[in-house]
């Protein structure tokens, strides 16, 4: 067995952090440096389970010597293992602890940062928790008044919501990035996540909420004179008057495919269900307002 035997290190180590009657204080700092060997030694040796392990403890050694970036690095080496290995609660829990272990050093973009690869390993195994995780990477940029780098998130967590055909949490989504774009000043951004909102609706085929979505958004200039608000203008008109081949002539835009692809791919399948009876609802709606603020 040579000295660089990953497993002798790991024994090595382990032995100098128990104390014992000759030993009466942990020697971290060399069992750490073993610890790191031997995680590099297993991960060259496609050995993933024992380097995941390897690089917990490694982990657990600088943070004992009072280092969280270094612990926070280690334990997302770990997570990427757990990945490797489909280990899906130990890819959460490793990427939450780094993430954790970057707040201790006051580094929130890297802790936001992951979170979010913690979301992309789980979007086609688990996707409810890489939602969950989303939202938390973005929490993180938006309490540090970085909500310009949380935009790709709020993309991923919507784009997911499509996929699991929860229409209404990917519009409730995409008018969070719109208010993120709205604090810095973001106005394309902006527009076009209400926009994509609105096609969300109409796919959902919820006329009402999708013309609910476009009256609240238009209470805000900078999408009121968009080339976005134009084209959902264009698009409910089409509805309310049951025209098929205009909801296909806009859906057909450069405006539309200027969108991210999950909102093409949605809005090129407009319309769904019966337009006729989307027409006859929103009508039916009219009258029964109407009837409401009847005073006589």
């Amino acid at each position: 067995m040579s000295s660089s035997d990953p497993n002798k290190l790991i024994s090595k180590a382990d032995k100098l952090t128990r104390l014992s009657l000759t030993r009466w204080s942990a020697d971290w700092k060399s069992a750490t440096l073993l610890y790191e060997q031997a995680a590099n030694g297993f991960r060259v040796s496609k050995d993933y389970e024992k380097a995941k392990l390897a690089f917990e403890k490694a982990s657990k050694g600088q943070e004992m010597l009072a280092s969280p970036w270094d612990a926070a690095k280690h334990m997302e080496s770990a997570a990427a293992l757990a990945k490797e290995l489909r280990n899906w609660t130990e890819v959460i829990d490793f990427y939450r602890r780094a993430s954790e272990l970057y707040m201790q050093c006051d580094r929130p973009q890297p802790a936001s940062g992951s979170l979010a690869k913690a979301a992309r390993a789980l979007e086609d195994a688990l996707p409810d928790d890489a939602v969950q995780l989303y939202t938390d990477a973005c929490v993180i940029l938006e309490d540090d008044g970085k909500e310009q780098m949380a935009f790709d998130l709020y993309r991923a967590a919507a784009s997911i919501y499509v996929k699991l055909e929860k229409f209404t949490d990917a519009a409730t989504f995409l008018l969070r990035l719109g208010l993120a774009a709205d604090k810095c000043n973001a106005r394309n951004s902006q527009c076009k996540a209400y926009l994509s909102a609105i096609i969300v609706y109409l796919y959902a085929h919820d006329l009402k909420q999708a013309e609910k979505c476009y009256n609240d958004c238009s209470q805000i200039d900078a999408f009121l004179r968009s080339d976005q608000n134009r084209c959902a203008s264009k698009l409910l008109s089409a509805y309310t008057e049951g025209d098929v081949e205009e909801i296909k002539r806009v859906a057909q835009s450069s405006t539309i495919s200027n969108l991210d692809n999950v909102i093409i791919k949605l809005a090129r399948k407009l319309p769904t269900g019966d337009v006729a009876e989307l027409k006859e609802e929103a009508a039916k709606g009219e009258e029964e307002a109407l009837d409401e603020n009847d005073l006589t």
